[in-house]
């Protein structure tokens, strides 16, 4: 799946329908993932899983460090020690 870049949020549409999106705020070099959302019709696909992969790329292309804000992102970071490297302290 490919994902589309505007300041502030990754997205993918589906016949001008936003299926998927992840907004996030960058301020002192720190990437505040804000939402997740993904269409109900859209749900365990790993759609949004694949947005973090997004967002995690985005933050280390540009040296920035991490803040999981919304839900979803908050339970990604704690399922793995992979990205701790990342994460605001």
């Amino acid at each position: 799946m490919k994902f589309e870049y505007k300041p502030g949020r990754f997205y993918t549409e589906k016949d001008g329908k936003v299926i998927a999106k992840l907004v996030f705020m960058i301020g002192n070099n720190v990437v505040s993932i804000n939402h997740t959302f993904v269409d109900p019709s859209y749900r365990s696909r790993g759609i949004a899983g694949k947005l973090m992969l997004e967002i995690i790329n985005y933050a280390q292309e540009h040296q920035f460090m991490i803040e999981p804000v919304c839900t979803y992102a908050k339970q990604f970071f704690t399922r793995t020690d992979k990205y701790n490297d990342l994460l605001l302290k």
